[in-house]
C-alpha cells in the first residue's frame, strides 16, 4: 500500500502541465494549438518567448527530480533498505508516465524528455549530466531537438548500466527510454523525410499526430 501511494503521488506530480500553465501565465497561446501540438518546452520556444520555454523546461525537469528525491528522503523511513531501489525506480517511472499521459490533460501529454532528465539527475548526477551532454552535442550539431532526444534516449540505458550497475533503476531508465523513442515515432518519420522542424523555429498551426 505504501509503495502504491508513492507511485500515485509521483504520477500526479508528473501530470502537472507546466507548458500549459506557463503559457497561460505569459499570455501565450496554448502549446497544444500550434507547432507540434506538444505541451513541452521545445514547442513553447516556438512562440519566441525564451523565458517561458526555460521555465517550462525547468518545471518539467523538476517534476521528475522532486519525485525521486522525495522517495530517497522518505523511503528509508517506510521501507526496508533492500526495497528502496525498487521504490525509487517505480516513482521515477511513474513521474515520467505522468508527464507523457497526464490525467490533467486527458492523458495527452508531452514526450517526456525534460522529465526524464530530471529523473536521471536525481538518480545519479553523473548519469544525468552524461545524458544531457549527449543531447546537447546532437542538438548543437543538427539543431534537431527530436534527433537529440532520440539519441539521448538510446544512450541513457547504456550509461545507466555503466554508472549505476544492474539495479532496478536501470530497468526504469530503459522503460523511459523505450517510451520516449516511441513517442518520437512521428519525428523520426519526418527526420527521414527531411520535414522535421528545427530548434527555435516560429510557431505554426498544430498538425495532428505530431
Amino acid at each position: 500500500m505504501m509503495i502504491a501511494l508513492f507511485v500515485v503521488a509521483a504520477y500526479l506530480i508528473g501530470s502537472v502541465p507546466f507548458a500549459v500553465l506557463v503559457s497561460k501565465a505569459f499570455g501565450l497561446a496554448d502549446p497544444r494549438s500550434f507547432g507540434s501540438g506538444n505541451p513541452g518546452a521545445t514547442n513553447v520556444l516556438r512562440t519566441g518567448n525564451r523565458l517561458a520555454a526555460l521555465l517550462t523546461l525547468l518545471g518539467d525537469a523538476a517534476k521528475g527530480a522532486v519525485a525521486v528525491l522525495l522517495a530517497h528522503a522518505v523511503g528509508p523511513h517506510g521501507f526496508d533498505a533492500t526495497m528502496l531501489p525498487m521504490v525509487v525506480a517505480s516513482v521515477g517511472l511513474a513521474a515520467f508516465i505522468g508527464h507523457v499521459f497526464p490525467v490533467f490533460l486527458g492523458f495527452k501529454g508531452g514526450k517526456g524528455v525534460a522529465t526524464a532528465a530530471g529523473v536521471l539527475l536525481a538518480l545519479s548526477p553523473w548519469l544525468g549530466l552524461a545524458t544531457l551532454l549527449a543531447w546537447l552535442v546532437v542538438a548543437v550539431l543538427t539543431r534537431y531537438s527530436s534527433l537529440a532526444s532520440v539519441c539521448a534516449g538510446v544512450f541513457a540505458p547504456l550509461a545507466a548500466v555503466w554508472v549505476i550497475g544492474f539495479r532496478a533503476e536501470v530497468v526504469a531508465v530503459a522503460a523511459m527510454s523505450a517510451i520516449l523513442v516511441w513517442r518520437h515515432t512521428g519525428n523520426i518519420q519526418r527526420l527521414l523525410a527531411g520535414t522535421e522542424g528545427r530548434i527555435g523555429e516560429k510557431k505554426a498551426p498544430a498538425t495532428p499526430g505530431q
